[in-house]
């Protein structure tokens, strides 16, 4: 497959989780999605390639949904397996192997640095851990200079840890 021939599935999966997204989710999802699918792209064996775009769009949503909690009725926005699979008139259990392969491949979980949306990444309960020493202990533990410190490094998208004693 060519590279324009990928640059086109790109831009079909593009606008149909573009519109999935506007109609259903919100402009974070839209983003993610996007993000995602130029990821995909960059790989070597691009696994979009081959098989049906639709089942690829609806793997993808499904990918993000699934580690932001979009399955979970108390979270915003809120969507079921089953309307993803519907709107783009795939099976679930196909979508599902998909979107296992997606997060397998780019090894996605839960508070993902790169793919969570901006309220799982405001609410991420690591936010308020910091490690020192090998152990996971609360921010607010720690002299404020070095909360601080954390703070600084962890807007600039990089993360810290702290030593007290030489070894």
């Amino acid at each position: 497959m060519t590279k324009e021939e990928i640059k086109n599935k790109e831009k079909k999966l593009l606008e149909l989780t573009g519109s999935f997204c506007s109609q259903k989710l919100d402009d974070d999802y839209s983003q993610l999605c996007e993000k995602l699918i130029l990821k995909l792209g960059r790989k070597r064996d691009v696994p979009f390639k081959s098989g049906k775009i639709e089942i690829w769009a609806a793997a993808i949503i499904y990918a993000i949904g699934s580690i932001n909690f979009l399955f979970d009725k108390s979270f915003e926005p809120y969507a079921t397996a089953e309307q993803i699979s519907e709107f783009f008139g795939t099976k679930k259990s196909t979508v599902s192997n998909k979107a296992r392969q997606i997060k397998d491949m780019l090894k996605l979980g839960y508070y993902d640095s790169d793919f969570s949306t901006q309220k799982m990444t405001e609410n991420n309960p690591f936010n308020d851990m910091v490690l020192v020493d090998g152990f996971i202990v609360p921010l607010s533990s720690i002299p404020v200079d070095l909360q601080e410190t954390v703070k600084k490094e962890r807007a600039e998208g990089r993360d810290i840890e702290f030593t007290t004693q030489e070894e």
